[in-house]
């Protein structure tokens, strides 16, 4: 069943008129929808079921009904926030999507030392736009009670700066030498709903002033297996990890 996330207020048993043009024009021009065809909607992470009433004179509105509250769980246990060097091509929309799809809360990318793509003020407030669009689909798509918050930073020093419960940071030199435990460690000795970020490096990976920065301030070191995953694989494993561990 197709969701929607709306900034409507809803109600259950409420008529609702719905006129933010994406979810009209996908309603009425994508899924081409008549009047008793049932979708979700999604405000504040609360779902509701809704059904089409009315599409109004050159499909600029739709009115919908409540019919119920549903009661589902689709997020995480835990706030997982990864922290990505920017990468090189389209990279960042991938990881966005996909990371959507598999339960992220925050996604900061940020431009490390070794980042051969740059963001200026103007190319990453454009880049943003798109990257949190991407979100918001992926999240419809999935069926989550939110979407993740996609921020930039210009320095690790910024990121550093913010507040995480557990803080990690996925680096190959320690997986080359047998670590395997942070990880794990880390995601079953976590508070229910509190947050658990990674950071991880861009091509080229982290380098030892980095690594020096994120040790200062409390984050340790893991390793992701035996295997060098790339920049856009290594965030896909550590949600993986934390759903396997935490939901199944």
């Amino acid at each position: 069943m197709q969701q929607y996330f709306t900034t409507a207020a809803l109600k259950v048993g409420a008529t609702v008129p719905i006129q933010e043009k994406r979810i009209v024009h996908h309603v009425t021009k994508v899924m081409r929808m008549l009047p008793g065809a049932k979708f979700e909607l999604v405000a504040d992470g609360q779902a509701f079921l809704g059904e089409l009433r009315h599409i109004a004179p050159e499909s600029t509105t739709i009115s919908v009904t409540i019919l119920q509250t549903l009661k589902r769980q689709t997020e995480l246990p835990v706030t997982p926030v990864i922290i990505c060097g920017l990468p090189k091509r389209e990279k960042a929309e991938w990881i966005v999507q996909k990371a959507t799809e598999l339960g992220v809360c925050q996604i900061i990318f940020f431009a490390a030392k070794r980042s051969v793509t740059r963001w200026d003020d103007k190319k990453a407030e454009k880049k943003l736009q798109r990257l949190q669009q991407i979100a918001l689909e992926a999240g419809e798509q999935s069926h989550r009670n939110f979407y993740p918050a996609i921020q930039f930073v210009p320095d690790l020093k910024k990121v550093v700066m913010q507040s995480f419960a557990t803080k990690l940071f996925a680096y190959e030199e320690v997986a080359k030498t047998g670590e395997h435990t942070q990880l794990k460690r880390a995601v079953e000795t976590s508070q229910l709903k509190t947050s658990i970020a990674c950071v991880f490096g861009p091509e080229g990976g982290i380098e030892p002033s980095e690594v020096a920065l994120l040790t200062e301030n409390g984050y340790q070191a893991a390793g992701l297996g035996p295997r060098i995953l790339r920049t856009e694989t290594a965030p896909l494993y550590f949600l993986s990890a934390i759903s396997y561990a935490l939901e199944l």
